[in-house]
């Protein structure tokens, strides 16, 4: 079997690899609490296994995923795009996380990287990469969001001039909540239905947007995780977290999918934070820090071109 032949099991050795490797360096990073690892199976085919670090020193919760599931028929979220496909069998692996640290000044991340595989007669008919990585600041530090984006721009660059432009596109116009008109936060990458120039070519893409994460981030959780903070940041990040709750439940895709396909709620639903608020018509102080996430940060910007 050449590189060019895709290959699921070559995708779930990556993806169990990136899994143990995040789970490392996140627990590293918080210094106290660990993962509990809860391995699970489908009923229709597959399985997986979360970990879930809570009460940590910086991390209030930090959900890590990995699942291999199958499925005897696309659900409709997977044929949306692609009706062709419809009635045919699946298989999809993937590693998804969510980190929600306790300190209103380090931001929430998310990162997820994944293959799909639609199958008819037990060979693969149409397969693709997607997954991404974005930053949900409560305040804004250009310094920590220019680092993310010179990050996710050094992933993208072996594989094209163009291609961080594009994904960072598609991740600001991806992350925007449509009944807020607003951003969920500042951005990275966001790419589905990636399926070239070969199989070889698109997972070794995947594999540069996995990999470059945890580098993207821990430092800008080292540099923030002991700024103090009082009552007022903590009510204004539980606030914020309440535009998180309403992507993954209204737009995200993984929720969508792995809810339609039967998947293990638990697994599916722990990249919601643990305390959050909704607060009637909230308006921040005018030219409070609170006002410039909404006036500075939480709008597409060309972060990198600005900074040069």
């Amino acid at each position: 079997m050449g590189e060019n032949t895709p290959s699921t099991a070559a995708v779930i050795d990556y993806l169990r690899g990136l899994h143990d490797r995040i789970t490392v360096a996140v627990e590293t990073a918080d210094g106290s609490a660990h993962f509990r690892r809860d391995a699970w199976q489908r009923p229709q085919g597959g399985g997986g296994e979360s970990r879930v670090l809570r009460d940590g020193a910086v991390f209030e919760q930090a959900g890590i995923n990995f699942s291999y599931v199958q499925g005897k028929k696309l659900p409709p979220s997977a044929t949306a795009q692609r009706p062709e496909l419809a009635g045919a069998a699946f298989e999809a692996t993937g590693v998804s996380l969510v980190i929600h640290p306790r300190n209103p000044y380090v931001p929430t991340s998310h990162a997820n990287v994944r293959y799909f595989a639609a199958l008819r007669h037990g060979e693969p008919a149409a397969w693709w990469f997607g997954g991404g990585f974005d930053l949900t600041p409560y305040y804004g530090f250009e310094e920590d969001v220019v680092g993310w984006h010179r990050a996710a721009k050094t992933a993208c660059d072996p594989f094209g001039a163009d291609v961080y432009a594009k994904y960072k596109r598609w991740c600001d116009d991806y992350f925007h909540l449509k009944h807020r008109q607003e951003q969920r936060g500042v951005g990275g990458l966001f790419f589905d239905d990636l399926s070239e120039p070969d199989f070889a070519g698109a997972f070794a893409f995947m594999r540069s947007v996995g990999d470059a994460y945890a580098a993207a981030y821990l430092p800008i959780v080292e540099r923030r995780r002991d700024w103090p903070y009082g009552e007022r940041e903590r009510e204004f990040q539980l606030y914020r977290r309440g535009r998180y709750v309403e992507f993954n439940l209204l737009y995200d895709r993984g929720t969508v999918f792995g809810l339609q396909s039967g998947g293990r709620v638990e697994s599916i639903l722990m990249s919601l934070p643990p305390l959050v608020r909704w607060e009637y018509d909230y308006r921040p102080e005018p030219e409070s820090p609170e006002a410039r996430l909404y006036s500075d940060f939480l709008r597409p910007r060309d972060w990198l071109g600005e900074s040069d």
